[in-house]
C-alpha cells in the first residue's frame, strides 16, 4: 500500500515550527517510515506541487504571492493544518496592522520601497483558505504534531485541547506566579500546550499559545492594572505574538488607546 503522503510549507515566518519537525530526532525517522515527506524545504525535499494528504502550514499571509500560493496548497491537500502563531494569528509580523501605515513604515525602512510587494495586512492562513486544524504555539510543540498526524491518518478528529495553562500549571503542581508574585501573567487566558514551561521556572507566561476558551481577558487586564501596570504595559502583554487573535485584540487595543489618549477602535 502506498503510504500517506504529506507536505511542510513554509510562509512569512521564521522556520521555528518547521525546526520543531526536524528536533522531533527518532520520532521523525518512526514517523519517515510511515508516511512520506514530498515536499519540505527545511529538511531538503522541495515538490511544492504535489498533491498530498496533509499539509502543514507555517507562516502568515504577507504578500500577495503567498494570497496565491496558499490557494494551490489547499486545492492538493486532503486535510490542511496550519502550526504556530504566524499561521493562526498573524504572528509577531501582524504587528505592523495595529497603526495602518504600512506604506509609510515600508518607505522608511527600504531604500527602494517600490520593489517590496507586501499585502496592507498581514493574514492567518485562515482568513484565505478553509483550515482543516490550528495548532497554536511559538512555537508548536512536537506533541502536537505527532498527535495530529496519527489522528488525521485515522480520519479521526484531533483533539483541540483550549485548557489554560493554570490547569496544566496545577497538572505540574507549579507555584502560581500571579498570585504569589503579582507577575502579570497570561496563564489564566492562555491556551496550554507548552506544558506551562515559563511559570515552573518562576516566570510569568507571555501568551504564545493564543487565547484559551472562553478567555476573561478584560478580568485579566484589571488584575494587572491593580498590580500597577500602566495602560501600555498592559498593552504589551495582549498585543504581542497573538495580537490579531480577537480576544487579545480587543483587550489590548482598549488599554493601547488608553494610554496613548487615542479613542478609536
Amino acid at each position: 500500500m502506498n503510504k500517506p503522503r504529506i507536505a511542510v510549507h513554509k510562509f512569512s515566518s521564521c522556520d521555528g515550527c518547521q525546526l520543531t519537525f526536524l528536533n522531533l530526532g527518532e520520532a521523525l525517522l518512526q514517523l519517515n517510515e510511515q508516511v512520506e515527506i514530498l515536499h519540505f524545504l527545511e529538511a531538503g525535499m522541495s515538490d511544492a506541487e504535489t498533491e498530498v494528504d496533509i499539509a502543514f502550514v507555517e507562516g502568515s499571509l504577507s504578500t500577495p504571492n503567498e494570497l496565491e500560493r496558499i490557494q494551490q496548497v489547499r486545492a492538493n491537500s486532503r486535510y490542511l493544518v496550519s502550526i504556530g502563531a504566524c499561521a493562526t494569528s498573524g504572528g509577531l509580523q501582524a504587528l505592523r496592522n495595529l497603526e495602518g501605515q504600512h506604506d509609510n513604515w515600508r518607505d522608511a525602512i527600504y531604500a527602494r520601497p517600490e520593489f517590496i510587494q507586501t499585502l496592507k495586512e498581514v493574514q492567518p492562513i485562515a482568513a484565505a483558505v478553509q483550515v482543516d486544524l490550528e495548532l497554536w504555539g511559538c512555537p508548536v510543540s512536537s506533541a502536537q504534531i505527532l498527535a495530529a498526524i496519527r489522528a488525521l491518518l485515522f480520519d479521526v478528529a484531533p483533539i483541540d485541547d483550549r485548557d489554560r495553562v493554570c490547569l496544566e500549571c496545577k497538572r505540574q503542581q507549579a507555584v502560581c506566579v500571579l498570585v504569589t508574585g503579582a507577575a502579570p501573567c497570561m496563564g489564566p487566558v492562555t491556551r496550554t500546550g507548552c506544558g506551562a514551561l515559563c511559570p515552573r521556572f518562576g516566570r510569568a507566561c507571555y501568551g504564545c499559545y493564543g487565547p484559551s476558551e472562553t478567555p476573561q481577558t478584560d478580568t485579566l487586564a484589571q488584575r494587572f492594572a491593580g498590580f500597577g501596570l500602566l495602560p501600555d504595559a498592559i498593552a504589551r502583554r495582549f498585543l504581542l505574538i497573538n495580537s490579531q487573535a480577537p480576544a487579545f485584540l480587543h483587550t489590548g487595543k482598549v488599554f493601547y488607546h488608553s494610554g496613548t489618549g487615542d479613542q478609536d477602535d
